[in-house]
């Protein structure tokens, strides 16, 4: 899979003429670039990862699998690459509505008792059984010809091994659109869409169909967030990019949301380490450096 995957790696980030699949590498170890990552199965096939996600740190490599089952805004770097053992990566874009078509073939998992709330990302260790039908899918590069019919055949049997996983009971919530997961889901997506607008947790429970309390709690557990700090990564990774393109501190820090431009700064600098004025010199001085944080 590496040898395969490193043939097709011509950019940092790659999609594939296999839907949903992209490859990705890099030859030296990065900062921290932040991002948002869709549902997404990645496989690290040389090198390592780790992502900061609210207050969780994790690291993918070659013994593990990455999954996020929501969207969630991270900063990730690369911790292991060189030119001579570069970093490679696959990830594969997971369908919420393929794992709602599969859950009802898909034979039902034990119960375990009380289900608590769950995380919407993990890592998890390599199968066998995930490994094959990725090197499969991973193979259908080499014959794109073979893509329109046996992709989507992998991509269910790849999702049928998930379900059949450690994220498995994660899975299927997402997939379940009365589960609470799905709710908080349903939130994460009003916050996507409204970052630059005033937030309110009352109002966001009352999508979400649940209590204050029981959706504040749930919202954390899926993210390693509260609400409000999910819109506030939001807002400062879309302000990051405003900078970059030249677009001047008040200015970006208004147009995400901020109504102080002190508030912002401080925030700014909190976030990435130095004010919001000399990071966009860095950011402008350095193209990769506000690559996607994906996979």
């Amino acid at each position: 899979m590496l040898a395969r995957a490193a043939r097709h790696a011509h950019a940092q980030r790659l999609e594939t003429c296999v839907p949903g699949l992209m490859v990705h590498s890099a030859t030296a170890p990065t900062g921290l670039l932040p991002g948002v990552y869709e549902p997404m199965l990645c496989l690290v096939l040389q090198g390592a990862k780790e992502v900061l996600i609210g207050d969780r740190v994790l690291r993918y490599d070659p013994d593990g699998y990455f999954i996020a089952s929501l969207e969630v805004p991270v900063s990730g770097r690369i911790v292991e690459a060189s030119p001579a053992k570069p970093y490679v990566a696959i990830s594969i874009r997971l369908s919420r509505e393929s794992l709602a078509a599969l859950i009802t073939d898909a034979p039902p998992l034990a119960a375990n008792g009380a289900s608590a709330p769950a995380a919407g990302f993990a890592v998890s260790p390599l199968s066998r059984e995930i490994v094959d039908p990725c090197g499969r899918l991973l193979a259908l590069l080499d014959a794109p010809h073979d893509v329109p019919v046996l992709a989507p055949l992998l991509e269910r049997e790849i999702l049928y091994r998930l379900l059949q996983g450690p994220q498995g009971c994660v899975l299927r919530q997402v997939a379940r659109a009365d589960s609470r997961l799905s709710r908080v889901r349903r939130a994460i997506g009003w916050i996507r869409d409204h970052y630059d607008k005033p937030l309110r947790v009352e109002e966001l429970s009352e999508l979400a169909g649940m209590s204050a309390a029981s959706f504040h709690r749930h919202f954390k557990a899926a993210t390693a967030m509260s609400p409000l700090q999910f819109q506030k990564t939001l807002r400062l990774q879309q302000a990051r990019r405003l900078l970059i393109t030249h677009t001047d501190v008040s200015r970006a820090g208004y147009a995400v949301g901020y109504e102080s431009a002190s508030q912002f700064s401080r925030e700014y600098a909190r976030a990435f380490g130095c004010p919001p004025a000399r990071d966009a010199v860095r950011l402008r001085g350095d193209a990769s450096a506000f690559a996607d944080a994906a996979a």
